[in-house]
């Protein structure tokens, strides 16, 4: 079962999602917050697997929650939902953790998708998005990857652990870090999820299909 927190400022707009999730057998909503302080108080007591995040809320947005609650040990997984796709809103949301960025006008069995994917670990991005990220990363050049490190940002956007890393790749799980922290330093970021954003805008790799 997968616990859904879902963070919306509207209340008809939770409402509606709430129902819709809620006719999913593997889906368990455990609880709804207003704004970002407020989802900030219930993931702790709540332990929802996945955070379904709104950007532009009241109080605290949603990429500032986004970055908070992704900092914790043990944190959720953050899916961003809204209705804003602008260069700005996609960029930071990916900088401050979040899994996946999808619209609001998702069809159902999309969203379902997109859920499950990130509560798996994977990063799942709309076809919208990813084109938008596309025309504001992409560089002249591609950076200049090792196969390895390659091989292993496909198995990381398949959510895969250092650990599961090192098994699939016959490698240490120190090796898989240095191998990271290299591919972090040529693509210009920071953590994994943005590693695997910018790896897919440059056609390094491709994002896991279900």
């Amino acid at each position: 079962m997968i616990r859904l927190l879902v963070v919306d400022d509207h209340p008809v707009v939770r409402a509606g999602m709430v129902a819709v999730l809620g006719e999913e057998s593997d889906f368990e909503v455990v609880g709804e917050a207003a704004n970002g302080a407020e989802a900030l108080g219930l993931v702790p007591r709540l332990r929802p697997d996945v955070v379904l995040m709104d950007l532009r809320m009241p109080v605290m947005d949603g990429t500032e929650a986004t970055a908070r609650i992704t900092a914790e040990a043990d944190a959720p997984q953050v899916l961003v939902l809204t209705t804003y796709d602008t260069d700005a809103d996609i960029v930071r949301a990916v900088e401050a953790g979040a899994r996946g960025y999808l619209l609001k006008d998702a069809p159902t069995g999309v969203l379902a998708d997109a859920i499950r994917r990130a509560a798996r670990g994977e990063t799942v991005l709309a076809p919208p998005v990813a084109a938008r990220l596309a025309d504001r990363l992409r560089q002249p050049a591609r950076p200049e990857l090792t196969g390895r490190e390659v091989e292993v940002l496909r198995l990381v956007a398949r959510g895969l652990s250092n650990a599961d890393i090192g098994k699939e790749l016959f490698i240490g799980e120190a090796t898989v870090k240095t191998h990271l922290i290299r591919a972090f330093a040529k693509l210009g970021v920071t953590d994994r999820t943005a590693a695997v954003t910018a790896a897919y805008v440059s056609g390094l790799i491709e994002l896991p299909r279900r």
